[in-house]
């Protein structure tokens, strides 16, 4: 295709094509109605626990308030990535213009970050009130919990925000092998030297990671060995829905960042699946796994009275 075919003189935009899509023409109408259900159950399930949160006062405690938080993240990541996928499955042409595309890096990018930075404050919440009780309304002030979730979005924000002018460059090339726009697909298509933009994409960005969740998870694992067995196993079980959650968010976001960089070594349809569960399996697992913590503190389970004992004379 020629250049012609992705500028818009009229508007003075340009598009890029996005050929990520698997026989597309055969399986549109699947494809649609999956996503638009998937699409659907995401907000449903999300917007449910966070009403509910909102709407119950003794649920308006800092671990309650980052569960909130972590679904609104996972609600603004959903919105920037499935509108725009269901309006490609009944187009004829499956394009966007780099601005577009650009908003969309900016916004999944961001959503990425904040959902380390919340797991990880989650994760200090909980540590806090298992090995620290007495100090817990001390430390963990809603003051506290204000500052934390600005720094949560704020600075994932900022650095994706420095990335997006760092790419926003003229095109080369106007074919994105991808079903949505990510950083480094984005850059390869760029003219230029892309030395600044891959330094500040592999040093800068992963800080986020490091400074958020690595740090703060080797320090509650290092106390905890200091502590009791019982600090220890309630520490485990309270970490543990974080823990799996954490873990699966991390392994498919290194695996995108690793496939980003090796591709045309994964089988195309493998690398599409993997390129999405983040935006499909922890909107959906997140309000499940958090619901019952919501639910066991609404409707607490009712103790059993020990049997009356009558006293003859």
């Amino acid at each position: 295709m020629s250049l012609w075919t992705f500028m818009d003189y009229s508007t003075n935009l340009t598009f890029i094509s996005l050929e990520g899509h698997v026989e597309l023409e055969k399986y549109r109408y699947v494809y649609f109605v999956i996503c638009l259900s998937v699409f659907i159950l995401i907000i449903f399930c999300n917007s449910v626990v966070i009403s509910v949160i909102y709407t119950n006062k003794p649920l308006h405690e800092p671990m309650y308030i980052f569960i909130a938080a972590l679904l609104s993240n996972d609600l603004i990541a959903t919105v920037a990535f499935y509108p725009k996928l269901l309006s490609d499955f009944v187009s004829e042409k499956q394009i966007i213009s780099q601005g577009g595309c650009l908003v969309q890096t900016f916004c999944l990018y961001t959503c990425t970050g904040s959902e380390f930075a919340l797991l990880s404050a989650m994760a200090y919440d909980r540590y806090v009130s298992i090995c620290k009780p007495l100090e817990y309304a001390t430390l963990v002030k809603m003051s506290t919990v204000k500052k934390l979730l600005f720094f949560c979005w704020f600075v994932p924000s900022c650095e994706m925000g420095i990335a997006v002018i760092l790419s926003y460059r003229p095109l080369c090339r106007f074919k994105l092998n991808r079903i949505y726009c990510n950083s480094y697909s984005v850059n390869k298509l760029t003219c230029g030297d892309l030395t600044v933009v891959n330094l500040y994409g592999m040093i800068v960005l992963p800080l986020v990671v490091l400074i958020f969740v690595i740090v703060s998870y080797v320090r509650i694992l290092e106390v905890c060995l200091k502590s009791s067995k019982d600090c220890r196993r309630k520490a485990l079980q309270t970490c543990f829905p974080h823990l799996i959650i954490f873990t699966s968010f991390t392994v498919t976001a290194c695996f995108e960042a690793i496939n980003n960089r090796l591709e045309g070594n994964m089988p195309h349809i493998v690398s599409m699946i993997m390129s999405v569960e983040n935006l499909v399996i922890p909107p959906l697992i997140n309000p499940i796994i958090y619901a019952f913590a919501v639910i066991k503190l609404i409707f607490p389970p009712v103790k059993a009275h020990p049997p009356v004992i009558a006293l003859t004379q």
